[in-house]
């Protein structure tokens, strides 16, 4: 893996580690309102679902589908592996399936969104035909890594709304989101996200041995909301 890559890696891990230390990392839209799509222009802190109800009938799927198109899943699959790059024994983004993850959302509690993504992915591939005469999944990763630094510092004039700015935000976020959130919410497969960052997920109990330790939580097995569900339908 890259230097570049190992940054972009450590950066994110790092701050997912951090939510993981103080409670388990939850996807922003549940702890918050519908805020409109106008506030996504702000770092994509209005990122909101409607309440845990949308979220729980929320069907699971295998990939996309639910709202992306082939040509779209392909550029939001690309961009979402350049921010998490995958790495020998290091799951990135296409391994914990956060297409899967963005896909649900936008097809149900990130709905509002739909044309924020639509019109973010088409100004993003119209930024890399200028730059470089290829869309933006046909690209080297190092082309990839340049296209998605000009969107971190807005300067992809091609982007009117959203900002490049905005919609970088709101991709990484996501990202994030699809890494570290609980598998039942469609991203973060096999845990792998939790077990990148050292987080146990929920547990059936922890020991006073455990609560004290300053070791890494190992032990097996990880159990979270969807293997819950599974056991009760069982």
């Amino acid at each position: 893996m890259k230097r570049h890559d190992e940054g972009r890696r450590a950066f994110l891990v790092g701050t997912a580690a951090g939510a993981a230390a103080t409670v388990a990392f939850v996807p922003q839209a549940l702890a918050q309102s519908s805020p409109g799509v106008a506030a996504a222009d702000s770092a994509a802190s209005g990122m909101a679902m409607k309440g845990n109800d949308d979220v729980a009938m929320a069907p699971l799927a295998d990939s996309y589908g639910a709202f992306f198109n082939e040509a779209d899943a392909r550029t939001m699959k690309a961009f979402t592996e350049r921010l998490m790059p995958g790495a020998p024994d290091k799951p990135g983004a296409t391994d914990a399936d956060v297409l899967n993850y963005i896909d649900l959302a936008l097809s149900g509690p990130y709905k509002d969104h739909q044309d924020f993504y639509r019109r973010g992915v088409a100004q993003l591939n119209a930024h890399c035909l200028n730059a470089f005469g290829k869309e933006f999944a046909n690209l080297a990763p190092a082309q990839q890594d340049e296209a998605i630094t000009a969107l971190e510092h807005g300067k992809a004039a091609e982007f009117a709304w959203p900002k490049a700015q905005a919609f970088f935000n709101t991709v990484r976020t996501h990202t994030m989101e699809g890494m570290f959130a609980d598998p039942i919410y469609g991203g973060n497969k096999d845990f792998a996200g939790w077990r990148l960052v050292g987080f146990p997920g929920a547990q059936m109990q922890f020991t006073a041995e455990d609560m004290q330790s300053k070791d890494a939580f190992t032990r097996e097995p990880i159990v979270g909301l969807q293997s819950q569900l599974k056991r009760k339908k069982g």
